[in-house]
């Protein structure tokens, strides 16, 4: 009986282990501006081990992610920042019995207690220390007891001032830097402009913004700041909340929206209204947080080492809406591969009005039931991404059927056939203009040739008015300089010159980087480059055979036929020799080849200081013989990461099996 309760013992010991690592993985990346889940997802994760905690106290520890705040900082960013109050979050509940359960246990004690209820702004957590009336100090958050400083960044927000009046002495204020949605969209708009991946939502944009090196990429973008909280100041800031930010806001600070609650009703239904207003107001929101206003009495409420005292915050359900489907549209991939999309009636979902969402496949719109005509709940994934959750039968118009594929292809007219193994289905149309205008959009993204200032807009452009025929044409563009000049296809003189320097900067890239602009099927930057290390030259990759690819590392059946299949296309083989004719390179430079890390294999991770991105440092590894793979192992050499410090899972991993974690510099020592 005692080894049955062991094996449950381990057994419940394992799943937390493997819950809490995911835990933290999300909440690094969260931290780093690149959530890999929703909110939602999060919180439900993090409840989950709580409960496991409190049903087992013995595996919690001081580096369970529910005893941690945020993340550690990055040094190389900026100078770090030891906090005079520790920044720490606040606990999240999500129902809201649960809301009023914690006010009645504050009036137990204090029958007196007020709350003051505001908003929750997504955004950054950033904290102003003001002395004699001046702004000397701006940090963020960080792991809640040593953050950045981004005073000269601060400076250049709107809502942040230099100078205050009327308040000597002290004086520090946490608060929450944000933007709103139309300074995201405009920034987001800029950065497809300018060949650069747009933010997956505001949030993330505020935290990039706030943590850039250059201040006036700070204003250029835009950021917003609410003051929510007095953290250290004179007796009349301090004594209660709500009266604290009325005086700062005399002084000429932006304060978070609230209201002073006495009774359970007023709680709720300050709750409530905040909730029904999340969908208009101009900035995000993800909940409502509740706070004791005589900030005497919160003290006497400790919530743990993770959060502050005398705070709870409520957090809102994901939207989910429902709209009726007016339209389905279909577009064709780069690799011909057709995509259905549904257009609905617009609904506004997490601040953003949205009316179109994927539908995959045909097995997605058959196992739904959608039709035009249909109503259906639509809600945002990860609150970034819209998708349909499930149709209303009940609600079905007469007469509507489930959605069928074409069998033909609206762009072209050419056949539409099911790929073999596969849902999907694809035009098989070699010379279809929407595959033209997707490959060359890929052609020339950060993923393939990485041609900067090549935007979406400029290859409509040079498509639509006959300049780009294929991916080969984009190195004729200069023979057409004065007619892009005049009709200010890409802008004037200098944008064009700038565009045509990009193109033929290009022409030095590495050759997995041609490979991988190619748009074969399940060939993405990281097999291309596997590929071409193997192989070295495109003429050895067009004269191999099925048997040849198998053996290149972790290429498949699937991937060695679809390499095979391009390359046996005469029209492929005379683009590639276009393209070398043209000036590419078509060969891995075997003369900077060189073996002095041979049979090592390394890891990297995080941000890179003397390469421009890790894809560069990767090469510089390839090319003096060694390997990188995509995780740690015991094969592992060492894992490069300029953040020997840093609990992420790599770093973990690395510390379990003894490998080595080295900075950059200690990684270049022998070759200076």
């Amino acid at each position: 009986m005692a080894e049955k309760k062991s094996v449950r013992s381990e057994e419940a010991a394992k799943k937390y282990r493997e819950l809490a690592e995911k835990v933290r993985v999300y909440n690094e990346a969260y931290e780093a501006a690149e959530p890999l889940v929703s909110d939602y997802e999060y919180d439900m994760l993090m409840q989950e081990l709580k409960k496991m905690e409190k049903e087992d106290p013995s595996l919690a520890g001081e580096s369970s992610p529910t005893q941690t705040v945020g993340a550690p900082v990055k040094r190389q960013a900026g100078i770090t920042v030891t906090h005079n109050v520790p920044m720490l979050s606040i606990q999240d509940v999500f129902e809201k019995e649960e809301v009023l359960s914690w006010a009645r246990d504050v009036r137990s004690l204090h029958p007196d207690a007020r709350f003051c209820v505001e908003q929750k702004i997504d955004g950054l957590s950033m904290t102003l220390r003001y002395e004699g009336g001046s702004l000397v100090l701006a940090e963020t958050r960080g792991d809640g007891f040593v953050g950045e400083d981004v005073t000269l960044n601060a400076r250049v927000i709107p809502d942040v001032p230099e100078k205050i009046e009327g308040i000597p002495g002290y004086l520090e204020v946490r608060g929450e830097a944000y933007m709103k949605l139309a300074d995201f969209e405009r920034t987001n708009r800029t950065q497809e402009m300018e060949g650069k991946r747009a933010f997956a939502n505001p949030r993330n944009c505020a935290a990039g913004t706030l943590r850039q090196l250059d201040p006036e990429m700070t204003r250029e973008r835009g950021l917003s700041f609410f003051i929510f909280n007095v953290q250290d100041g004179a007796n009349e800031l301090m004594a209660s909340h709500h009266a604290g930010l009325a005086r700062l806001a005399e002084a000429g600070f932006a304060i978070v929206p609230l209201v002073l609650c006495e009774t359970d009703d007023e709680i709720i239904s300050a709750i409530d209204a905040i909730g029904e207003m999340r969908g208009n107001l101009e900035y995000d929101i993800d909940g409502a947080v509740v706070k004791i206003d005589q900030t005497d009495y919160r003290n006497d409420f400790p919530a743990g080492s993770k959060y502050s005292a005398g705070h709870i915050a409520y957090k809102y359900p994901p939207e989910e809406k429902e709209t009726v489907i007016r339209d389905i549209e279909i577009s064709i991939g780069m690799t011909g591969r057709v995509n259905p999309t549904a257009v609905f009636d617009p609904v506004k979902l997490c601040g953003t009005t949205v009316s179109r969402a994927t539908l995959h496949n045909q097995d997605f719109i058959n196992s739904l039931h959608i039709g035009i005509g249909d109503t259906v709940c639509v809600y945002k994934s990860g609150e970034i991404i819209p998708k349909i959750k499930y149709s209303i039968p009940e609600k079905r118009p007469a007469g509507t059927v489930d959605f069928q594929f074409p069998t033909v292809c609206p762009v072209c007219g050419g056949p539409i056939v099911q790929i073999p193994g596969m849902v999907d289905m694809k035009c098989i149309n070699p010379n279809c203009p929407a595959q033209l205008e997707r490959h060359l959009i890929h052609f020339v993204g950060r993923d393939a040739m990485d041609i900067k200032g090549f935007g979406k807009e400029n290859v409509l452009t040079l498509v639509r008015e006959g300049l780009l025929h294929d991916i080969g044409d984009i190195y004729s563009l200069k023979d057409h300089r004065d007619l892009m000049i005049e009709k200010k296809l890409v802008g004037l003189a200098k944008s064009t010159d700038k565009l045509l320097a990009s193109i033929e900067k290009s022409k030095e890239n590495e050759p997995w980087r041609l490979l991988s602009g190619l748009a074969i099927d399940n060939v993405g930057s990281t097999s291309a480059r596997t590929i071409m290390n193997y192989f070295g030259s495109f003429a050895k990759l067009m004269a191999s055979g099925k048997e040849d690819l198998l053996r290149v590392p972790d290429i498949g059946e699937i991937t060695a036929d679809a390499i095979n299949e391009f390359f046996h296309a005469e029209e492929n083989r005379e683009l590639i020799m276009r393209l070398g004719t043209a000036g590419l390179k078509l060969e891995t430079d075997s003369g900077s080849r060189t073996d002095e890390l041979a049979g090592r294999t390394y890891a990297v991770t995080g941000d890179v200081n003397h390469f421009r991105n890790r894809n560069e440092l990767i090469s510089f590894i390839e090319q003096r013989g060694g390997k990188c793979a995509g995780s740690v192992s015991k094969k592992t050499y060492a894992l490069i990461n300029n953040d020997s410090t840093s609990q992420s899972s790599k770093n973990k991993k690395a510390r379990a099996l003894g490998v080595p974690i080295i900075t950059e510099e200690e990684f270049l020592l022998p070759f200076k």
